[in-house]
């Protein structure tokens, strides 16, 4: 070995750990080619009779260098951590699986019993986790908590790959007894997308275990979102969820919700630049109101949300005493709604959480409007490529149907209720008399359109003829009763998606907002003098109403009744 060679190994081993169990060369930029490279470094571990920690990240490792290593690795039964980052800068892309392999086969020959790795910042694509497959699935790994495969470009067939050998490691783990345990997934930036994201979704729904995950900038839209969602819902004990610059939409913000409402145990939820929007963070905003106890840092930054629904949000943070940070910067609240918000927070002597909004985008203009149907035919081939299949059930309604179910509802309706449904009208609706029960569909709350169309149809028939009015106000009741009887996330969901439907909230999608007559505002006037209706339903329509008031400008009279109705109720 030349001498400049025995020179910088002399160095370097001066600044490894050996008492501890540790041998630490993070960061030394070895270039480990051969085996002569690593000659010293081979001893050392072979003489490291107590080696539990072996960080080697931040070196850059070949083919050859890496077979002396694990062959040196083939003893080392006690060695539980693995820090092997950033380990091949300036290999080729066909020598890391190679690489890998020689590694992996030393620690299962050795019979070690894994607790961390960490293979982040190694761009092997999905070839290098195939180089990693094995190991993963022996039993190396079955007391494995904590994979750390941040920005290894795995796309979505690296994905699938991790997940079909995590679920086969967990499947070989309970045969033995010890059951795979995984608490910390990392693996942001590596384009994943659907298909990855719900390969892996599989995985944490069979382990159960996670406290941590961690899946930024992945490419992942609604359907992924939704796969991950049912997935979270199986894991209680989940503390960090990160899912920072995908695309969640209304659709996959409302899958979250529903998974939200089952953790009780969440300190840290990072949903930056995800396109939560308007009804997904009041969707949020509900979970918030009734779970989520320990949550101390909320993370809605960059989501298009506007200043009636950031406020929403403040007002749900009310009864969070563990809060420490919230962030709805880059939103669409222009500086009049971060004024507000701010006032908020600081009313509830919570000021000092809330996050820079240096970055406001603004009041978003009516130009944004059509933006909101961006992506809408993808999203709905997405629906159609078999994302959702395998998690159905896990999304349920409140009658214990699933989501895709087609409703009772649908078939068993009788054709009197079909005929006004088509048709509203006055005198039909009395003709039903007590077939008005059959108005109200299946709460959806994955879809909640349907039943809030029907409250609307009911509401533009209200008239001062006294036993028409009684009809209309009955029914009314009857039906806004049943859909703000369940969950805060059901009620929530359906009063955003009336405010959507009316105007006075800005939505996404196709759908068009309906004509908004006079007697809708009255019986919404009659109904928050309501006992079903709760105070905090009708701070959650007056918040929005007050931020919107050009939504009721054509219904000015009765708009007017209903706000101080509205303001009226808060004050109680």
């Amino acid at each position: 070995m030349a001498a400049d060679d025995i020179a910088q190994l002399v160095n370097v081993l001066s600044k490894t750990h050996l008492g501890d169990g540790e041998l630490n060369y993070k960061g030394l930029g070895l270039k480990m080619d051969n085996a002569e490279s690593v000659e010293e470094l081979v001893q050392e571990i072979e003489q490291h009779q107590d080696l539990k920690v072996l960080r080697l990240e931040g070196n850059t490792l070949g083919v050859d260098a890496a077979r002396a290593i694990g062959k040196a690795l083939e003893s080392k039964d006690q060695l539980q951590r693995c820090y092997w980052s950033d380990l091949f800068t300036g290999r080729l892309r066909s020598e890391i699986p190679v690489a890998l392999r020689s590694l992996s086969s030393g620690l299962m020959i050795a019979g070690a019993r894994l607790t961390a790795l960490d293979l982040s910042d190694n761009a092997f694509g999905p070839d290098g986790v195939k180089g990693i497959d094995q190991l993963l699935r022996s039993a190396a790994c079955h007391t494995l908590r904590e994979l750390k495969l941040n920005n290894c470009g795995m796309g979505v067939g690296g994905g699938k790959i991790l997940a079909e050998a995590l679920m086969e490691c967990h499947r070989q783990s309970l045969v033995v007894g010890t059951p795979l345990r995984l608490r910390i997934f990392v693996a942001g930036r590596n384009r994943l997308e659907n298909e990855g994201a719900s390969a892996l979704a599989r995985a944490f729904q069979l382990m159960g275990s996670l406290e941590e995950v961690h899946m930024p900038q992945n490419g992942i839209n609604h359907a992924g979102v939704t796969a991950l969602a049912a997935a979270m819902r199986h894991n209680a004990d989940l503390r960090v969820l990160n899912l920072n610059d995908n695309t969640f939409t209304k659709r996959g913000m409302l899958a979250m919700a529903q998974a939200l409402e089952h953790l009780r145990n969440i300190q840290v939820i990072n949903f930056d630049d995800c396109l939560v929007r308007c009804e997904g963070a009041i969707a949020l905003a509900a979970v918030l109101r009734e779970g989520l106890p320990v949550l101390k840092e909320l993370n809605l930054s960059f989501g298009e949300i506007t200043e009636a629904a950031a406020l929403v949000v403040a007002q749900a943070l009310l009864d969070k005493p563990h809060m420490e940070k919230v962030d709805l910067n880059g939103n669409c609240l222009g500086e009049e709604g971060c004024e507000a918000l701010r006032g908020a927070m600081e009313g509830q002597d919570k000021g000092d959480m809330l996050a820079s909004l240096s970055d406001d985008e603004g009041e978003a203009g009516e130009e944004d409007e059509e933006d909101d149907d961006e992506g809408q035919d993808d999203d709905d081939a997405d629906a159609s490529n078999g994302y959702h299949d395998w998690n159905e059930e896990d999304f349920v309604k409140e009658n214990g149907t699933t989501a895709n179910e087609e409703s009772p509802y649908q078939s068993q309706c009788p054709e009197e209720v079909v005929s006004f449904l088509d048709c509203p009208s006055a005198v039909k609706l009395l003709e039903l008399g007590e077939m008005r029960r059959h108005l109200l569909p299946e709460v959806n709350i994955l879809d909640p359109h349907k039943a809030v169309e029907v409250l609307l149809k009911v509401g533009s028939l209200y008239s001062e003829e006294a036993v028409a009015k009684t009809a209309v106000l009955e029914t009314f009741d009857m039906l806004l009763r049943k859909l703000l009887s369940g969950s805060a996330l059901q009620a929530y969901t359906s009063l955003s998606t009336l405010l959507v439907l009316i105007g006075a909230l800005k939505g996404e999608g196709k759908r068009k907002k309906v004509p908004l007559a006079p007697g809708l505002l009255l019986c919404l006037e009659h109904a928050v003098q309501q006992d079903y209706l709760a105070q905090h339903h009708a701070s959650l329509l007056h918040t929005i109403l007050s931020k919107n008031r050009e939504a009721l400008k054509s219904c000015s009279g009765s708009g007017d009744r209903l706000r101080s109705a509205l303001e009226k109720r808060c004050l109680e």
